[in-house]
């Protein structure tokens, strides 16, 4: 990474000196630098509004970059060790996909963890790839699913020689880390791909101290996602290329759904948080791994709680493990991870990341303070001594194998009928069924509806997950597929 150049910041630079030339606009948007919509200056600001501008030549182009934001892009690669960066402005959602796009046609096999981001799914509807799901192994005590081991992995592989790609989560929600080094060879190998969804592991390429990232592990393609822990917009996002990637061929990927009215706050953002991680990273973030060891510990410290980090690795299923992540083991105390999260929201005003069945995950970054960290070892002591019961009546299951029966593409699309959820036990689904955060399908389009997934569900919702994915908003009726059973 050259240092000297990364005090540039080439977009945020043009639009500085845009704002200078106070040009008359009589393009769009149409709020006219917020001239016309007066409150939405008082809730963003003059300077905020004043940078929501069109794609203009000072200000170059987002879907064919030629100066300001090509320089973006070549800086963000050389700061994330990679051939090629692209700025994304449609989440992390759209660089998982765009990875997916870029290495699958219609026909081709894929090899994937079923504990994927839905955005992955969403791209075997979108291109007609067949999934090769290699089911996680999950922690007895926790619930979680963990990472892919490298043996499954290598079966998978030797059992289907034809897939074009493997996808690996670096890290998972959770913190878990593959062998992700060992797949990448073994893939390369055999002529496949290999994909990253790093939307929890921007971090990752800032410390010599965290799990290994995949640009330096030799992975294909990676999606990052710099408003999470990068300190970037929501909604901004980075896909960075390997050396025997084509970008002009990923590039045209891109430009399939990917927005022409590219908002130059987003990009603005992704160009500013590249240079604070270039230049500050490495520090930033040995102190947020410090700041989550500490919580870990005052967490483990009230009882009832089990605050985990790097005693799960085992050099398989947990090959590495990232120790910024806050998760927290909630069973316990006899509360669900949801009614934990819900508490802190409600009662203490805290908002955590997300919680599950069994966990929390607070979000720990690179804007937090100590005190903070203070005040959630806190509220979860109140939480511990005020609602604690007995841990007896809990769900046990967390991740549950599905039964595959069709692809999610010829799923989504094939003749459905609406059915009470328990009247489809048996049939096939043809819509996903998901609580979110953290967006990982209990159902996805072509599994069987089986007896224990309906009853996740229902205690899921019971205990108040945020439900998402069917055509019924209630998830009292899911789409199957019609024609009977599988």
């Amino acid at each position: 990474m050259n240092l000297n150049k990364q005090k540039r910041a080439p977009i945020y630079e043009a639009l500085a000196q845009f704002r200078k030339q106070r040009v008359v606009p009589f393009d769009v948007p149409g709020h006219k630098r917020g001239r016309g919509n007066p409150e939405l200056v008082e809730l963003l600001g003059e300077k905020c509004v004043g940078i929501d501008v069109n794609s203009m030549k000072p200000l170059d182009n987002l879907c064919h970059p030629v100066s300001v934001i090509r320089e973006a892009e070549e800086l963000a690669a050389d700061a994330f060790g990679a051939t090629h960066a692209f700025l994304m402005v449609g989440g992390t959602t759209s660089s998982v996909q765009s990875m997916i796009l870029s290495a699958c046609k219609s026909g081709d096999k894929i090899i994937l963890p079923r504990n994927v981001h839905k955005s992955a799914i969403n791209a075997l509807v979108l291109c007609g790839a067949v999934p090769v799901y290699v089911d996680p192994r999950v922690d007895p005590k926790l619930g979680i699913p963990l990472g892919m081991e490298f043996t499954d992995v290598q079966s998978a592989i030797e059992q289907n020689p034809d897939a074009v790609a493997v996808l690996v989560n670096n890290p998972t929600y959770y913190g878990v880390c593959s062998n992700l080094k060992a797949i990448v060879d073994l893939a390369h190998a055999r002529g496949m791909q290999v994909l990253a969804d790093e939307a929890h592991g921007t971090h990752l390429y800032f410390s010599e101290n965290l799990p290994l990232c995949a640009m330096e592990a030799g992975a294909d393609m990676a999606a990052v996602s710099m408003h999470k822990s990068g300190g970037s917009l929501t909604q901004s996002s980075l896909l960075l290329l390997g050396p025997n990637v084509n970008a002009r061929y990923v590039d045209k990927i891109i430009n399939l759904t990917q927005t022409t009215s590219a908002s130059y706050l987003l990009m603005s953002s992704l160009d500013v948080s590249r240079r604070n991680l270039a230049l500050r990273g490495e520090k930033s973030f040995e102190k947020v791994a410090e700041m989550a060891q500490y919580a870990r510990e005052e967490i483990n410290e009230v009882g009832g709680y089990y605050a985990f980090g790097r005693e799960l690795v085992n050099g398989g299923s947990v090959f590495d493990f990232d120790v910024t992540k806050l998760s927290v083991f909630t069973r316990g105390i006899g509360l669900a991870g949801i009614e934990v999260y819900d508490l802190l929201r409600d009662e203490y005003d805290i908002q955590i990341e997300f919680g599950d069945i069994s966990n929390i995950l607070a979000y720990i970054s690179i804007g937090d303070r100590l005190q903070d960290i203070e005040r959630l070892v806190g509220a979860l002591a109140d939480i511990k001594r005020l609602y604690a019961k007995e841990p007896t009546e809990l769900f046990l299951a967390e991740y549950i194998s599905p039964v595959v029966a069709a692809t999610p593409q010829a799923a989504f699309y094939a003749e459905a009928e609406s059915l009470p959820i328990r009247a489809a036990e048996g049939r096939i689904c043809s819509e996903f069924v998901m609580c979110y955060p953290p967006g990982i399908p209990i159902l996805s389009p072509g599994e069987v509806v089986t007896k224990e997934i309906v009853d996740y569900i229902f205690y899921a919702k019971a205990k108040g997950c945020s439900m998402q994915g069917p055509e019924d908003p209630e998830i009292e009726y899911l789409n199957v597929l019609k024609g009977g059973r599988p």
